[in-house]
């Protein structure tokens, strides 16, 4: 069974996001991944509501608004109103994570939570019941580029574990470092979303073979 694929605009030339969506539309993916980084919770500053307003008339496929940001409580409401379908935010960043996951579901979107390198996957145990989606970072995040963390895998497998032990329906995405080489052994370790930013947009993932292998699925 394939994956969905969901490039990350984080990789892409910010001067022309119009032709990188079009691109994303062209190659198989399936989801926009967004990168919100706040210059706090990571040291980069990319971009906020406005641009995400901007870019929604272009397509049709659903935002998945990653938020590295400190407080992310502060600023959901305005995501959800500039265009996200998706709100993802980090484990490490806030403190009342129950409330928060019950207000993103009564804004009307589907929430994601994801976790560091560092953080365990136990962490999350009291909650996975709550979300839609689990987002591993396979790199530490900040930056576009690096190379997958292997123990990743190991976290990926123990998140399909549980989802499948206690008859849960929350999506597992992996988000970095994800190319050509390691591409089916991530998906082979039980996730349903693949995030690809450098590979993606640089040309590296052969998206038309993944696709052709059934290796990658068009929801």
């Amino acid at each position: 069974m394939g994956v969905l694929l969901a490039p990350s605009l984080l990789s892409a030339d910010f001067s022309d996001l119009a032709s990188a969506i079009n691109k994303i539309e062209q190659n198989g993916g399936t989801v926009v991944h967004i990168d919100v980084m706040d210059g706090q919770f990571v040291p980069q500053i990319t971009y906020g509501q406005p641009v995400i307003k901007s870019i929604r008339r272009l397509t049709s496929l659903p935002f998945d608004v990653h938020l590295m940001v400190e407080k992310p409580e502060l600023m959901v409401d305005s995501f959800a109103e500039s265009g996200a379908d998706w709100i993802t935010f980090h484990y490490e960043s806030t403190v009342h994570i129950d409330r928060l996951i019950n207000h993103i579901h009564s804004l009307g979107k589907k929430c994601g939570i994801s976790i560091v390198p560092s953080t365990p996957v136990s962490a999350l145990s009291e909650i996975l019941h709550l979300v839609d989606l689990v987002l591993v970072m396979s790199v530490n995040p900040g930056f576009g580029g690096q190379s997958f963390i292997p123990y990743s895998l190991e976290k990926i497998r123990a998140l399909a574990k549980i989802r499948e032990e206690r008859g849960l329906n929350f999506k597992i995405s992996v988000d970095g470092g994800v190319n050509e080489k390691n591409f089916s052994e991530i998906a082979s370790s039980g996730a349903d979303i693949l995030v690809s930013g450098s590979s993606f947009f640089s040309g590296k993932l052969d998206t038309k073979s993944l696709l052709s292998r059934g290796e990658i699925v068009v929801a």
